[in-house]
């Protein structure tokens, strides 16, 4: 029987107000869910305040299947929130709260226990807007083994990022992976051509040693996965888009669980594109598994 693997998702935890309700996200949540359903154990690393939006927060991660272990409460500050527009497309618009409980993620002995063990963590830019929790971020993927995957999840947000954010992560990453409309705005910070979508994550993977992997994704258009000895391009899914949200954290999911457990890159991008199709398809960024089971689901796309 093959082992879970241990698979965090650290930053931000908070609730999507949509205008037909709220729904439990952030993009290190979204993708420790994703993680967790494709069975591994997914963690989330955050922070809650101790208010009713904290405590709902901890009950729906517990109807997921998913521990508060790793769950800090904050005496002083709120539960994040981000308030959610979607467009005709179901193309999300976000007004992220400022201050939350995750920008004050502190670092202690369990986060470094959980670091040691860690076998894959995911993390952003919009989760190290604060001086706090970038801090803690840090030392958390300082802290874990050589050969632990380490993805960076560019995810801009507002103007929650800069050049320097961007270049310490990329500089502590093993995988990058970005949007298709973030690639303009990453390249004029790092100072970088972006000729074409294969040039730009050439110059990425020769800036930063440590990196094997560039992923962009384009939506319902696919991905590309660029490794200094291949390209590898996906057509991506059409499906009926109910809201777009949490789709690339699926996709993030997706890619590494196919990776961790040795498929080939071409195969793991046409899974990955699977699983954010579906997230695209269905209401939220963590919607249940469908009665006909997730993988039966996603071999009926395309």
């Amino acid at each position: 029987m093959i082992q879970p693997l241990t698979i965090v998702g650290l930053g931000e935890l908070l609730w999507d107000l949509f205008p037909t309700g709220r729904q439990l996200g952030g993009a290190p949540a979204n993708f420790a869910y994703c993680s967790n359903l494709l069975g591994d154990t997914g963690e989330v690393v955050s922070r809650v305040g101790a208010d009713e939006l904290g405590n709902d927060i901890r009950e729906s991660l517990a109807t997921f299947g998913i521990m508060d272990d790793f769950l800090q409460t904050d005496e002083d500050h709120p539960t994040g929130t981000v308030k959610v527009k979607l467009d005709a497309a179901g193309q999300p618009e976000f007004n992220i709260t400022y201050p939350a409980a995750w920008d004050f993620l502190e670092w202690n002995p369990s986060l470094r226990h959980l670091a040691e063990s860690t076998d894959a963590v995911c993390f952003g830019s919009l989760a190290q807007r604060s001086p706090e929790a970038r801090k803690t971020i840090r030392r958390f993927l300082d802290s874990v083994r050589a050969d632990a995957a380490k993805i960076f999840d560019v995810n801009l947000r507002q103007s929650y990022f800069s050049a320097e954010v961007i270049t310490e992560s990329m500089s502590r990453a093993t995988i990058v992976k970005l949007n298709q409309d973030e690639v303009p705005k990453v390249a004029s910070l790092l100072e970088l051509s972006n000729a074409s979508p294969h040039s730009f994550g050439l110059n990425i993977l020769n800036r930063f040693q440590n990196l094997r992997l560039v992923c962009i994704t384009r939506g319902q258009d696919g991905s590309l996965l660029v490794e200094s000895s291949g390209v590898h391009d996906h057509r991506g899914f059409r499906v009926k888009v109910r809201d777009a949200v949490g789709a690339g954290d699926a996709f993030t999911a997706g890619l590494l669980n196919q990776m961790l457990h040795g498929i080939p890159l071409p195969e793991a991008n046409d899974f990955a594109n699977r699983m954010g199709a579906w997230v695209a398809s269905s209401s939220g960024a963590m919607p249940p598994v469908p009665d006909g089971g997730l993988l039966a689901t996603l071999a009926e796309l395309g």
